[in-house]
């Protein structure tokens, strides 16, 4: 049957104790919420005002303003409260959780009477509300309420932010859909979809459902919706003199027609996240057949090594097959973690760990690559080659930051990262009454109740620096129940026993399942081979004709110039390198590091009064190189950096 066969182990029953996931875990916690906090006040010297809070102070009549920042500004406050609430669940702190409270009252103050809440337009207008459904955010908005007020009632069981949200979904029940009065409008940018469907799974209100449903299944039907909107409210959309027009929006076609990703890359995810949520819910065997048509066009022709998506900078957008520019990429952060989102719902459906995969490619490098070690500085856009002097002077470079910035005032990244790694232990375990999936090996304690039984399992493991697992089951009493480790795609070769004895079986579908009844004391040890490896892309792929990736269990390599001096794509590596991979404890708070030889492009015979000369032979001189994990990149000296290499 279309449905899920696997659900997220509830926060509060994981500890996260691996020393890499544990500390970007505290990360957030300690430093990236307090901050963000700051942030989203005004308080943060050197960084763009948000005005996010002041907003609603104004909204809700404690404060006389205008309404500052994006039409979206809200949405920062939503996405800080639902990382709020992930932390709460593994980590109480009533000072924390207090301040949450606030600023939900806060939030309640400012709503209306029916239940809507948006404060561009409580602020310069509510008459003009469900005006611009394509442009200005209202139901994008909702959506990252609606995820947060969910997180929040799971975390604290506490009402309060659950029904503020369900009364703006009532809301915008009343006045959008095909009945007669209604607005047959969906939204521009997308995440109301999968956040309704889990609003439904706490009411059990079926116009919760209903919405999401039809936010899915209206887009795209002619006459397009945006298109007769603005006709009737005198809107401009600036993408109809594009190549992508309403495909911007993911709006140029119905749903189940879409063959390609195409338009904005986080609004795509977002859709398709939604969209499988629905499949999944509905049991809609075509609309999830979509989902997978757009999975294999992502994964297999529009993104990066390191998971990233959104080719180019016009739109933050999908271009077109196998368009993959290294250096003009945009690779917004966000558009990592709407993949992340998107995978997780493909694997619970399908239990397949094809998706897994990709969560953790992009976890592990499209998505921290976004904030700095110290947890204090961001990158909106996340390229694979950077050139110093061209993010400066190249116009069509110029998304391209060389240094993460403090805060955005368009600060959307932040906080989406704060909420995903909070909740990471969701995304590493995941469960049914009967069985057990480890997706990720993060490391920690999790409790489990498996046929009315508790158990415990210890994960001890330094992954991702090598690939030694080792869980331990605790309980009082046998248990039958099924636990499955992933075998990730990446791995050649690997060796899994329990208790000793080899476990001989074969994968289905990336997973080694074990089936038996546990007892106290069980022991399983998993070694995935993690020896240095060299990836090539498609020849389609123009950029990286010639050139290899360097790559090592998860992780995308890189090369920087504090390591290797400027001028990077002057280096080749050797067509049969010999690797020294090696942990370099005081580097980047502790990484492996890899090393190589290779050679330089010789500068012998060349002057700056020299622009070409007639060919004479290649001419090399010996170089040492060094790489360094690409999420690590940009902490050291500005400089450049470089992940598709020459051999």
């Amino acid at each position: 049957m279309l449905e899920k066969k696997m659900f997220p182990v509830s926060l509060d029953r994981v500890q996260v104790e691996g020393e890499f996931w544990k500390e970007y875990m505290e990360l957030v916690r300690c430093h990236v919420l307090p901050y963000q906090w700051e942030a989203l006040n005004d308080r943060i010297e050197g960084a763009k005002p948000s005005g996010c809070i002041q907003n609603f102070r104004v909204a809700a009549g404690l404060q006389e303003g205008k309404f500052q920042g994006y039409v979206f500004q809200d949405s920062d406050a939503y996405k800080w409260l639902e990382a709020v609430a992930y932390s709460l669940m593994w980590h109480p702190d009533p000072e924390l959780e207090k301040t949450a409270d606030e600023t939900i009252e806060l939030i309640g103050k400012a709503q209306q009477p029916d239940g809507y809440l948006d404060t561009y337009y409580m602020i310069n207008g509510l008459e003009k509300r469900f005006t611009n459904l394509m442009d200005h955010h209202e139901l994008y908005c909702l959506g990252h309420m609606v995820e947060a007020a969910v997180a929040y009632y799971k975390a604290t069981g506490k009402r309060r932010f659950l029904d503020i949200a369900a009364g703006y979904v009532n809301c915008a029940y009343e006045h959008l859909g095909l009945e007669e009065g209604k607005i047959p409008g969906y939204p521009g940018h997308e995440v109301a979809e999968m956040a309704l469907c889990a609003l439904y799974d706490i009411t059990r209100d079926q116009r919760h459902l209903k919405l999401a449903q039809y936010f899915i299944d209206q887009r795209g039907q002619k006459p397009l919706f945006f298109d007769l909107e603005c006709q009737k409210n005198g809107n401009q959309c600036y993408w109809d003199d594009t190549y992508m027009q309403k495909q911007y929006y993911q709006a140029g076609l119905p749903v189940r027609e879409q063959e390609q990703a195409q338009g904005h890359a986080v609004r795509a995810v977002y859709l398709y996240s939604g969209m499988a949520e629905v499949a999944a819910h509905t049991e809609d065997a075509g609309l999830f057949e979509a989902c997978r048509r757009l999975w294999d066009n992502i994964t297999t022709r529009q993104m990066y090594v390191t998971g990233a998506i959104g080719a180019t900078e016009h739109g933050e957008a999908f271009s077109f097959d196998y368009d993959l520019p290294n250096d003009t990429i945009y690779g917004e952060t966000c558009a990592a973690i709407g993949l992340v989102f998107f995978a997780r719902r493909m694997l619970e459906i399908t239990q397949d760990g094809k998706y897994a995969d990709v969560m953790e490619r992009a976890l592990y490098n499209g998505v921290i690559s976004g904030m700095s070690l110290d947890g204090k500085a961001f990158f909106y856009v996340n390229p694979l080659e950077v050139n110093p002097e061209a993010c400066q002077k190249d116009y069509h470079k110029r998304h391209v930051d060389l240094t993460r910035q403090k805060w955005f005032s368009c600060a959307c990244c932040p906080p989406n990262a704060a909420r995903l790694l909070s909740s990471l232990a969701g995304y590493a375990f995941e469960e049914n009454p009967r069985e057990l999936y480890v997706n990720l090996y993060v490391g920690g304690v999790l409790d489990t109740v498996k046929d009315g039984k508790a158990n415990r399992l210890r994960m001890e493991t330094r992954y991702p620096w090598d690939g030694q697992i080792r869980i331990q089951v605790e309980n009082t009493e046998k248990t039958p129940f099924t636990l499955a480790l992933r075998i990730p795609g990446w791995c050649g070769r690997y060796s899994l026993r329990v208790n000793g004895e080899l476990w001989e079986g074969t994968p289905e579908k990336g997973y080694a399942r074990l089936d038996r009844e546990w007892e106290n004391g069980d022991q399983i040890q998993l070694e995935l081979e993690m020896p240095v490896r060299l990836v090539e892309a498609n020849p389609k792929v123009r950029e990286d004709v010639g050139k290899v990736a360097v790559m090592r269990g998860p992780l995308v390599y890189c090369l920087e110039e504090a390591d290797n001096g400027d001028q990077l794509p002057q280096l080749y590596l050797a067509e049969e390198p010999d690797f020294q991979a090696s942990y370099q404890p005081e580097l980047l708070k502790g990484v492996v590091a890899v090393r190589a030889q290779g050679k330089r492009v010789s500068q012998a015979g060349w002057g700056p009064e020299r622009l070409y000369r007639t060919y004479t032979g290649k001419r090399y001189t010996e170089a040492a190189l060094t790489f360094i994990p690409y999420y690590a990149w940009a902490n050291r000296t500005p400089g450049e950096m470089l992940v598709w290499v020459r051999i």
